[in-house]
């Protein structure tokens, strides 16, 4: 099979697709906003204890068992959370909306730590960023499909079953396409010396490895900040904006920008340390931009009628923030290389979605219910909330993990290093990406 063919993307728009119209949902089916939140929460918390499980399936099962997996989890969770509005009888709806809901972040968690795998197996190093880039941008581009569909076809209550019924089609169409065309884990000649030595320390060994590499834990604490933020953001961006009045229409527009601007940063950026290697200046300097433009979100969703200004927030948000995304997983395998590359990206999900419900419990912990008269647009039938602290939190913790990693992370590459030993002739290619302040530090495994 081609590289092309092992490039499955699996519908990841499930796990957003209540939360643009989670003031409906919550009407229809007599939920609480805890109950709604917990819909979207739980992906951060399912994610955590099987995310270890997910990175041991990637390192040593393979791609192609964890895409299949992955595939029919996320078919069967479709199905499972479209039965209240399928079956009459059912008496407890958000039994069955959780259930699916969990099956489908199961099915996630593993897909969404491929592409780092990917790229190593089945592209030379001049593609890997760019194929990074593309697999991971995969899942903000279901989450586009969530912010501007769910909106689309809800406008009332009655909407929600054709609304869960649309979405069980493309779940389906991947479980089709990843059971019939997916043979192989990785090609029959590896394109790179990375991907012959792809998963060369055993599992214990290399979570071991990752646990005394400094730059590792400083790059995992802080960009999984970062992913925790950002799934908060997704998350609430709704309740936030409806609470000043914007309709969910304009937070799905908002959304919808968030990600679209996202792949154009990831793809610029993809692009650019594809072809100079420069990961560690990319990514602080998109960590800092990023910062900026989460302050000004704090600020301004706070105002009303500010729908332009939010509106270029937001795009701006996505450009910054997703375009770091890919460029991390590269990093990651890169500061911890022989490690896998599962378990290398992988670990930073996991800890980033540890991060994200600590994060997004905490936002919504600190909320209360404004008790004078308001222009609010939300539809859950109580006081709106105010979230003006929550942001403001939400924007000093990201310019919190982004100044430990300015500061704090430095690292050679030891993949691309690595290579050019390997193979003299991308020496003069690869050494200049390797001139890190801390290019000459011992590998993890010297401090073992």
């Amino acid at each position: 099979m081609s590289p092309a063919s092992e490039r499955v993307s699996l519908p990841k728009h499930l796990w957003l697709s209540f939360a643009p119209v989670a003031d409906t949902i919550a009407q229809h089916f007599g939920l609480s906003t805890e109950q709604i939140n917990w819909l979207s929460l739980v992906y951060l918390v399912a994610s955590i204890p099987f995310g270890v499980v997910a990175v041991w399936v990637l390192d040593s099962v393979g791609l192609r068992w964890a895409i299949l997996l992955s595939a029919w989890l996320n078919f069967a969770g479709s199905v499972i959370r479209s039965l209240p509005c399928m079956l009459t009888s059912i008496h407890d709806p958000f039994a069955f909306l959780l259930g699916g809901q969990s099956l489908c972040a199961l099915a996630q968690t593993l897909v969404i730590f491929s592409p780092a795998k990917l790229a190593a197996l089945w592209f030379p190093e001049h593609q890997r960023a760019t194929a990074n880039m593309i697999g991971t941008m995969s899942n903000p581009l279901g989450l586009l499909v969530a912010n501007l569909l769910s909106p689309a076809l809800v406008k009332k209550e009655e909407d929600i079953p054709v609304m869960l019924g649309i979405y069980t089609i493309p779940a389906g169409l991947a479980f089709l396409l990843a059971t019939a065309c997916l043979w192989e884990s990785a090609p029959p000649t590896p394109p790179s010396a990375g991907a012959a030595h792809s998963t060369s320390e055993k599992f214990l060994d290399g979570l071991k490895l990752l646990a005394r590499n400094k730059a590792y834990i400083i790059l995992a604490v802080c960009f999984g900040g970062g992913i925790g933020i950002f799934s908060s953001f997704s998350a609430l961006l709704e309740q936030v904006l409806c609470v000043n009045g914007y309709s969910d229409e304009f937070a799905g527009l908002c959304g919808a920008l968030f990600i679209v601007f996202g792949v154009l940063g990831a793809l610029a950026l993809g692009l650019y340390v594809d072809r100079t290697k420069h990961f560690t200046g990319a990514i602080k300097i998109g960590l800092c931009l990023t910062s900026l433009v989460c302050v000004a979100f704090a600020l301004v969703s706070q105002l009303q009628g500010q729908t332009v200004a939010l509106a270029a927030i937001c795009s701006l948000f996505g450009f910054f923030g997703f375009a770091v995304a890919p460029v991390a997983m590269e990093l990651a395998v890169e500061c911890s290389f022989p490690v896998g590359e599962g378990a290398a990206a992988g670990l930073l999900f996991v800890l980033g979605q540890a991060e994200g419900v600590l994060i997004m419990m905490l936002l919504a912990a600190l909320t209360v219910r404004r008790a004078e008269p308001s222009f609010s647009t939300c539809q859950d039938g109580q006081d709106p909330l105010d979230w003006k602290v929550s942001m403001l939190l939400m924007a000093g913790l990201c310019v919190l993990f982004s100044c430990l990693m300015v500061l704090f992370f430095h690292t050679p590459y030891r993949r691309l290093q690595a290579e050019a030993d390997a193979n003299p002739s991308i020496q003069e290619d690869t050494c200049p990406a390797t001139s890190d302040p801390s290019d000459h530090a011992p590998h993890p495994a010297a401090t073992l």
